[in-house]
């Protein structure tokens, strides 16, 4: 068997025109008399919500597909949050010739992606022409290219849109970026001061009620750059939920006050009332105290597991335990590929989550779970990632 990794796009058309996901909905349908189907992202190439009584709890997939274009986001935030320099070239020789112009004006690096990507995968910061030419081969489609910053800190805010005046604000974390683009995990609480935080907050709700005047209802995250000096510039938006959603679910769950809407419950009435409950409230400070982190091992050659780790369904539990001081520490193991499969380059084995009262407890988590997850690589194809964060 062969695990590998397919577009999202791919993997909702194929959900949507599979005969097993039908009979079970038509099963559903014929207990309950409407269907509501909660997504990770929305895109057009999910359909089964054109079935009759069946919903989804998410943005409008169209609204979605046209918001996370990066070429549509810096055409239109330029004047309304701080953003690097950028291009926009049409086709691969459109995209040398601006290059060829800019290299000795942006001597750090261009960074260039194409449209659509996530997590670093359709992305690259480029030193020379050379660069480009080996990660880039399509000339139909258009490129954003622009100026790389070195920096020494990447938040992502994650929040919610329910109207043009309504922003729910969750949270901030650092997010850890190898190799300039890939996305491999995030920590939390954020080591960025309050300042900083208090403007990356501002900029989020003000993109959010852009979003709002777009259509988009529901959560989103954004991410940022911030320079050693503190200069803030706004990365990209994700309009859809972002890779740590739960553990900021589970957070919230610990610090908000009882009853207090949850994220899940905020995207339901954002979609559905367009305002949130009236009980809302923001997490203010982490008065628990909770620490975590997380990190996905990502393969960069094919690898072979002989073992596998059972999915650990305790999270909201661990959570709470080290909310109430039960526990210092923890890690848990997420979603690993199982044994006697072939991972193929791109795919992830495994990911972890780790908890603690303080960052060195939490680092520690990370790296303890990546070595139980190297237990499970046969030694013929043993590969380690990257070391985890600092």
């Amino acid at each position: 068997d062969v695990n590998c990794r397919i577009s999202a796009r791919e993997f909702m058309h194929s959900i949507t025109h599979s005969r097993e996901v039908r009979a079970l909905i038509k099963r559903l349908l014929r207990r309950q008399d409407h269907l509501y189907i909660y997504m990770y992202e929305s895109m057009p190439e999910m359909g089964l919500d054109e079935i009759d009584r069946v919903s989804v709890i998410g943005p409008d997939k169209y609204v979605s597909d046209e918001l996370n274009s990066k070429i549509y986001q810096y055409k239109n935030l330029a004047d309304l949050v701080p953003i690097v320099d950028f291009h926009i070239c049409n086709g691969l020789d459109d995209l040398k010739k601006t290059t060829d112009s800019l290299w000795s004006e942006w001597e750090h690096g261009i960074f260039v992606t194409g449209e659509y990507s996530a997590a670093g995968v359709n992305s690259i910061i480029a030193k020379d022409p050379n660069d480009i030419a080996s990660k880039f081969t399509d000339d139909s489609g258009p490129y954003l290219i622009s100026r790389f910053i070195p920096h020494e800190y990447d938040p992502t805010v994650l929040a919610v849109v329910a109207n043009d005046e309504d922003i729910y604000i969750a949270g901030v974390a650092d997010q850890h970026i190898e190799e300039g683009t890939k996305f491999t995990g995030s920590v939390f609480p954020s080591v960025l001061d309050n300042e900083t935080m208090k403007k990356l907050k501002e900029y989020t709700v003000k993109v959010g009620q852009w979003l709002a005047t777009k259509g988009y209802r529901g959560i989103f995250g954004c991410d940022y750059l911030v320079t050693e000096d503190k200069d803030i510039r706004f990365l990209e938006i994700n309009a859809r939920k972002q890779g740590t959603t739960l553990e900021f679910c589970c957070t919230l769950e610990q610090n908000l006050p009882p009853n207090a809407p949850n994220l899940p419950e905020l995207e339901y009435y954002a979609v559905t009332e367009g305002v949130f409950p009236a009980n809302t409230v923001e997490m203010k400070s982490n008065l628990k105290n909770i620490h975590w982190g997380t990190y996905n091992y990502k393969i960069k050659n094919p690898i072979k597991t002989e073992s596998y780790i059972p999915q650990s369904v305790m999270e909201r539990e661990a959570f709470k335990k080290v909310a109430d001081g039960k526990l210092k520490k923890d890690f848990l193991i997420l979603e690993h590929t199982g044994s006697d499969f072939i991972v193929a380059q791109g795919a992830f084995i495994g990911r972890i989550v780790s908890l603690g009262q303080d960052h060195k407890s939490v680092i520690q988590g990370l790296k303890q779970g990546q070595k139980f997850i190297d237990l499970t690589i046969s030694n013929e194809h043993k590969e380690l990632p990257e070391k985890i964060y600092a």
